[in-house]
């Protein structure tokens, strides 16, 4: 292979280097904070968590290098995936991961946390505004578009008060809290409507079906966050939380059928979501049975990630991603 045929390999790659990688930070932060969540029960994990924020900061700056350098070469690419019905939702994981960052950055690094989040805020701000907008706007998305993906940008606007209420944020914190529960009711009626009376959602895209266990878990530490105690509308955010993961559970035989694809990293981040909600609610209420769940969810994810790193390497290496669809 010569030289100039190698380069139009790596460029043609570059290309197609997706948005979807973001969701590779999303889950490994998500497994730091849920590490973090479980220190008080294990202890042990409080250490793992404080490298594994770093090893998550060293991925999100290789990922963000790839696609900026993406964006600077192949522009109409980055339009196009703007303009795709399903990775336009993908888009916010660039500023969930910058708040979750904040989030795991907190009580470690105050003084480089709180910048994080005011950009994550803003970019999050933005970036919805406009998601929202290219929904309205565009007219030729069909039914069979729409996936429980398109719930992230929401889940993003909840993710803004865990660390912004503690920050001294209230009412923004209430604000983005108001704005993530409005469009997670909305589009929750959307994707069930899709469902159940139109065509399975495809395969490639199946495992984005585990988002929806994101938001009410979410929702939960948010909501404590800003209120400081557990009362009748947080538990039943933990407990929608809970029967979104028993439906989940019911798909498994389908899921284990499915080929890997980037998609799979959808499972992280709310396996992680479920885990720090049930320890936050097990600490708070003193209850045994959600904190059992709480590790039990723990080592579901720690498996998943672990295979999920795995997988990703393997198919970097066989060329499998960042290909044309």
């Amino acid at each position: 292979m010569t030289e100039a045929t190698g380069d139009a390999i790596a460029g043609n790659r570059l290309e197609h280097f997706p948005i979807t990688f973001f969701a590779i930070v999303m889950g490994l932060l998500g497994l730091t904070l849920a590490l973090r969540a479980s220190a008080p029960v294990l202890g042990w994990t409080e250490a793992v968590a404080e490298v594994m924020v770093w090893v998550a900061v060293g991925v999100m700056v290789t990922i963000a290098a790839f696609y900026l350098a993406k964006l600077l070469r192949h522009p109409r690419a980055v339009i196009e995936e703007w303009q795709h019905p399903v990775r336009i939702a993908f888009f916010p994981t660039m500023t969930i991961s910058l708040l979750l960052l904040a989030t795991a950055l907190r009580d470690t690094h105050p003084a480089l946390s709180e910048p994080l989040w005011i950009v994550g805020a803003a970019g999050q701000a933005v970036l919805t505004i406009a998601v929202v907008t290219g929904w309205i706007s565009h007219r030729s998305f069909q039914v069979g578009h729409l996936t429980p993906a398109w719930f992230i940008p929401a889940v993003g606007n909840v993710i803004v008060p865990v660390a912004g209420a503690r920050m001294g944020y209230i009412e923004l914190s209430w604000l983005f809290f108001a704005g993530g529960m409005m469009f997670w009711g909305v589009l929750l009626t959307l994707v069930m409507n899709r469902l159940v009376f139109h065509d399975p959602i495809p395969a490639r895209l199946f495992p984005t079906m585990v988002i929806l266990i994101a938001p009410p878990s979410v929702a939960f530490v948010a909501y404590i966050a800003m209120v400081g105690a557990v009362d009748g509308f947080a538990r039943s955010l933990i407990y929608i939380a809970y029967i979104f993961a028993a439906l989940v559970v019911a798909q498994i035989p389908r899921l284990a059928r499915i080929p890997f694809a980037l998609s799979w990293w959808a499972l992280s981040f709310p396996l992680a979501a479920l885990s720090i909600a049930s320890f936050l609610f097990a600490r708070l209420e003193g209850t045994a049975a959600h904190q059992a769940i709480g590790l039990g969810v723990l080592v579901i994810l720690i498996l998943v990630v672990i295979g999920l790193v795995y997988r990703t390497v393997l198919a970097t290496l066989r060329g499998e991603i960042c290909r044309p669809e």
